[in-house]
């Protein structure tokens, strides 16, 4: 492992989260979270020049001091790691690529938290009963907003970041459309049922430029909001945006949806970061037959 450039690690960090920002164009939420990862795991080398075998060696203690995080923790800080030395091989600091020394534990994959489909309608339908009963003007408003919200996570299957950011220039009534900016800054077409687009119809303003008013929704508000209306719903378990966004593609797949078409609706970069659905949807078949096929009521008797 040859040193092929000299810089202090404190001006390798600031120019790995520059190139982040600038070229990958990462949201500050990201850059934040790498920024504090590479500051655990250099903290003792920042005045130091950059050296290839001290380097693994913090990146390994790193590791360690990281062992009582959950696996899905640790892994997103291994991820850290592992794009900062990556970025280091490609901008010739060193001769050899080192994230094959990087190794971290290997996550369990976990089947998404949903609910069914007759709790998703009787939590549209408790929504839509109250904004019918609504006394006040302003209290429809908020209410319609918090309708609007469910309807794009559950209807559209969005990230609660990218219905939060949603913004007016970006929803096109007439063509059924909302154009999405999602991880990476990715952009992607997301079609909407009616009763998606007429909830959105109620909040389109050409005067703000986000359908929620002057700012974007703040996501921990969306939680509360989702949390809240879990509970009026009586929803069985605790409910959150992501299980509504798992929601609908549960159900997309339990009704024949397409894997790929799937994996352009949700906005995921590979097809393994979909396939995990496709266990909920084996287990609900599964059920299905015993429940409903006539084989399914017979006992084995011997």
């Amino acid at each position: 492992m040859a040193l092929k450039k000299t810089e202090k690690y404190s001006n390798l960090t600031v120019k790995f989260l520059n190139y982040l920002e600038t070229v990958e164009s990462c949201s500050a939420h990201t850059i934040r979270a790498y920024k504090l990862d590479l500051e655990q795991a250099f903290q003792n080398l920042a005045n130091d020049i950059f050296e290839p075998k001290k380097f693994l060696e913090a990146c390994r203690h790193a590791l360690t001091s990281w062992a009582h995080l959950s696996i899905n923790s640790r892994n997103r800080k291994l991820g850290t790691l592992k794009s900062f030395t990556g970025f280091l091989f490609e901008k010739n600091y060193t001769d050899e690529d080192l994230r094959v020394f990087l190794r971290g534990p290997k996550a369990q994959q976990k089947i998404p938290n949903f609910i069914s489909a007759d709790e998703a309608i009787s939590l549209i339908k408790k929504i839509k009963s109250e904004i019918d009963g609504c006394p006040t003007p302003k209290l429809k408003t908020k209410l319609s907003q918090e309708y609007a919200l469910i309807l794009l996570l559950y209807g559209g299957g969005l990230r609660v970041s990218e219905a939060c950011e949603l913004k007016s220039k970006n929803l096109s009534i007439s063509e059924g459309l909302i154009r999405v900016r999602g991880k990476a800054n990715k952009e992607r077409l997301v079609a909407l049922s009616p009763i998606v687009l007429s909830a959105l119809k109620s909040l389109q303003s050409s005067k703000t430029e986000w359908i929620w008013g002057e700012s974007p929704l703040p996501t921990r508000k969306a939680y509360e909001i989702v949390r809240l209306w879990g509970l009026k719903a009586e929803i069985s378990t605790p409910l959150h945006p992501h299980a509504l966004r798992h929601s609908f593609a549960t159900h997309l797949l339990s009704s024949g949806a397409n894997l790929r078409s799937l994996q352009e609706l949700l906005g995921h970069s590979s097809l393994t970061a979909t396939q995990k659905y496709t266990h909920i949807a084996t287990n609900q078949i599964a059920d299905m037959l015993e429940k409903h096929h006539p084989l399914g009521h017979l006992k084995n008797k011997n």
